[in-house]
């Protein structure tokens, strides 16, 4: 099978890694008409010669031509339109350079297969996704048989009410024509009664039918209810739960609503035919009538099933967040407004504005000592309605903020938790009246637990606790959990870190990124131990490797680092980012001089980038030479595209040199950052009269230069230690600084083939 086609067949998630390779500069649309042709093309070879990536840039533009005359003899204007200008913006981007196009085709191919080797080693999980889909058919196979058992019965009991209709009038006609003197004769009148012996016999059988019918219907009607509330449900809440530690996203809960509304309707079809039947009875009954036998039971069972129907339609269906943290739910700060959203999946009109909400923090909390205590400000009664969430009945607050309840004495030492351990609940009442049914009905919901932070700086040990809560239990009321927090097995673990990085980025963490993680948690000899064992305290509140921070808030330095000034390069790939000094001089030690790889201080608890590269002695012999990590200080300043572009080593001859000139594994350096430096425009002219500004002075540009001593090109195979460097900021003139290139264009950023001139047998 063609491995466009196979890609197809992968499950939503990964359709979503698939989508994030084309953008504008190669679209989709080209991959899936040309698919087969694309995938005949040697496409690494293309790469690395500019006459055949020519040939096969124009072979590319037949091929659109050629689909263009399809479209139009197909009548399909619109993608007619399409790829008129695909075609356009292909020339425009790269008729001078299709050896660029050709990398980007290769890069897709090579991530594409990437995709499918990691779907098939997750062929397990695959097939528990294809178990859940089954089970979604077999619910909707459940609801459309509840649905033809109401017709049937509805119509049945129509049409045992014209039988009974039709057997009053002719028991009516018999007696008034008895009394009539001339009425009929004796054998015509034992022929009547015999019609209607044999109608009231129909009658029955009819009856009996029909309550059979609606006790089945309301035994598959149990039997589905069952089934959303104690498995459909609780799965939606558990995939809620995920999706708020940066799992997939949550399933959306229209379903289950279409679910739950579905069966309240059939419940009240129900009654309704409950009603009628009770209506069948007054004008007409018998011994041993199925209607008077079963009628109560029939009653009371279907306001037991609506009410537990309604007891769990209450959900809240987005959890507590700030919006100013919108990737961080669950942790509120006091004084800071935060939004819940609640919804009841019973969607029917005539509970449009009944149901009023109130919220509560801690209201089943009854051992707070030692806890701190909140009241919850702003307005926390709301009226749920359809009008404010396209249709579904809704409530969401959104101005609801904690204030601190001061009390004598000093909670830090009374209490048995820090803060950002400390779990509270927020919940909400409601009631609903239901008049025809004559009763009431409680409902009650309560969100995920959520950590109260007073300062921000407590947000990441909070986010932390909320992580770990959320990976190691399902259990929405156990605030208490910190008291003795379990250990998390790497297997879990591993998934909620690589989730850190994929919700605020495009790029989660890849196996080799994770198993220098496990090195740091577990040591080298567990490293690929699924099982092994990492402790709370481990992960968030004691240094590890006898650094002075924990884990996690070095993990969470980086991640604030890639937000504010690497997202790019860490979406494309350029940041190799978590990897050990020793793989480091491993992936180097066979690459040309000048190749580099960029990667993440493990020194640094606010996150901090570096770049090693590789020279050789006289010898031959390999050096690795890591520069003094760049910090957020730094990135602000400069940012980190242009330190590659202008970085400078001081040879013993006080000669500038960048010595970076590959991106690991080939990448021209040029190449892989150069649609990162700035325009032309906005980089220094060579300096002349014009050169100067209004103010009288010269433009000067930030470059990083790092002294070497010479000796030093002579050293072992040691990596260089940082203290061997010393980072200048210099001010120069851009007559000092290499001039940038022409052409500034994208490229891909990994397994791509560098000009032959650069391979490694070189």
């Amino acid at each position: 099978m063609a491995q466009w086609c196979q890609l197809q067949l992968l499950g939503s998630k990964c359709l979503e890694q698939v989508d994030q390779l084309y953008d504008d500069s190669f679209p989709m649309d080209i991959r899936q008409y040309l698919s087969r042709w694309i995938e005949s093309i040697d496409w690494d070879t293309v790469a690395v010669q500019d006459s055949l990536a020519t040939v096969r840039f124009h072979d590319l533009l037949a091929q659109l031509d050629d689909q263009h005359s399809r479209f139009a003899l197909e009548n399909n204007f619109l993608q007619q339109h399409n790829f008129r200008k695909i075609k356009r913006n292909l020339q425009d981007r790269f008729q001078e350079d299709p050896v660029h196009m050709a990398m980007i085709i290769s890069r897709n191919l090579k991530e594409e297969q990437k995709i499918l080797s990691d779907a098939a080693s997750m062929k397990e999980g695959e097939g528990a996704m294809s178990a859940m889909v089954v089970e979604k058919q077999k619910i909707d196979s459940k609801v459309k048989e509840m649905k033809d058992r109401v017709q049937v019965v509805d119509q049945n009991i129509k049409n045992l009410e014209d039988v009974q209709d039709e057997h009053d009038f002719k028991c009516n006609t018999l007696k008034n024509r008895e009394n009539d003197v001339n009425g009929m004769s004796q054998k015509e009148l034992e022929m009547e009664k015999l019609t209607i012996a044999r109608m009231c016999l129909e009658l029955k059988s009819k009856r009996q039918e029909v309550v059979m019918q609606l006790t089945d219907l309301l035994n598959v009607t149990q039997a589905l209810q069952s089934d959303l509330i104690n498995e459909e449900l609780p799965e939606w809440k558990q995939r809620q739960q995920t999706a708020c530690i940066g799992g997939p996203p949550n399933a959306c809960v229209d379903q289950l609503q279409n679910w739950f509304t579905t069966v309240a309707e059939t419940l009240q079809q129900v009654r309704q035919h409950l009603k009628k039947l009770q209506e069948l009875e007054q004008k007409f009954t018998y011994d041993s009538d199925p209607i008077t036998q079963n009628k109560a039971f029939l009653e009371n069972r279907a306001l037991e099933m609506v009410k537990n129907l309604l007891c769990n339609s209450l959900v809240v269906e987005r959890q507590p967040c700030m919006p100013t943290h919108p990737q961080r739910p669950l942790v509120l700060k006091t004084g800071v407004q935060f939004t819940v959203k609640l919804r009841f999946l019973v969607k029917l009109l005539e509970f449009n504005y009944q149901l009023k909400v109130k919220a509560l923090f801690d209201k089943d909390v009854t051992e707070k000592k030692g806890f701190r205590k909140f009241n919850i400000l702003g307005t926390n009664i709301k009226v749920m309605n359809m009008e404010e969430s396209n249709g579904s009945l809704t409530a969401e607050f959104r101005h609801l903020q904690l204030k601190e309840q001061k009390v004598a004495g000093n909670r830090t030492n009374e209490g048995p938790l820090i803060v950002t351990e400390e779990l509270h609940s927020l919940s909400f009442e409601s009631e609903l009246h239901l008049n025809q049914a004559g009763f009431n009905v409680k409902l009650e919901a309560m969100s995920l637990p959520v950590v109260v932070i007073s300062n921000v700086c407590q947000l990441p040990s909070g986010w932390a606790s909320i992580l770990w809560y959320n990976m190691l239990t399902t259990e929405p009321r156990n605030l208490k959990f910190f008291l003795s927090p379990p250990a998390a097995q790497w297997s879990q673990l591993s998934e909620v870190l690589s989730w850190q990085f994929s919700s605020v980025t495009k790029r989660g963490l890849n196996q080799e990124q994770l198993n220098m993680l496990a090195d740091k948690l577990l040591g080298v000899k567990a490293q690929r131990n699924p099982e092994g064992l990492i402790p709370w305290t481990k992960f968030c509140k004691h240094s590890t490797n006898e650094k002075s921070f924990p884990f996690w808030l070095w993990i969470e330095g980086i991640l604030d680092l890639i937000k504010r000034h690497l997202l790019f390069l860490w979406n494309d790939g350029s940041i190799m980012g978590f990897i050990s000094k020793e793989r480091e001089k491993h992936l180097l030690s066979n690459k040309c001089p000048g190749t580099f790889l960029l990667r993440f201080s493990e020194s640094s608890r606010d996150g901090a980038i570096t770049f090693t590269w590789i020279e050789h002695d006289v010898h031959g012999k390999p050096l690795f030479h890591s520069v003094e990590p760049y910090t957020k200080k730094e990135l602000t300043a400069v940012s980190l595209p242009d330190i590659i572009r202008t970085y400078k080593v001081m040879a013993a001859e006080n000669v500038p040199e960048n010595p970076l000139r590959f991106l690991y594994p080939n990448i021209p350096k040029d190449k892989a950052f150069g649609k990162y430096y700035p325009k032309p425009s906005e980089t220094s002219e060579p300096m002349d009269v014009e050169s100067v500004d209004k103010s009288g002075y010269m433009k000067t540009e930030l470059i990083s230069v790092s002294e070497v001593h010479p000796s030093r090109m002579q050293d072992n195979m040691m990596p260089m230690s940082p203290d061997d460097y010393r980072m200048l900021q210099q001010i120069v003139s851009p007559r000092d600084i290499d001039a940038v290139t022409d052409n500034l264009m994208d490229f891909p950023q990994f397994d791509m083939q560098m000009n032959s001139e650069f391979s490694e047998e070189n």
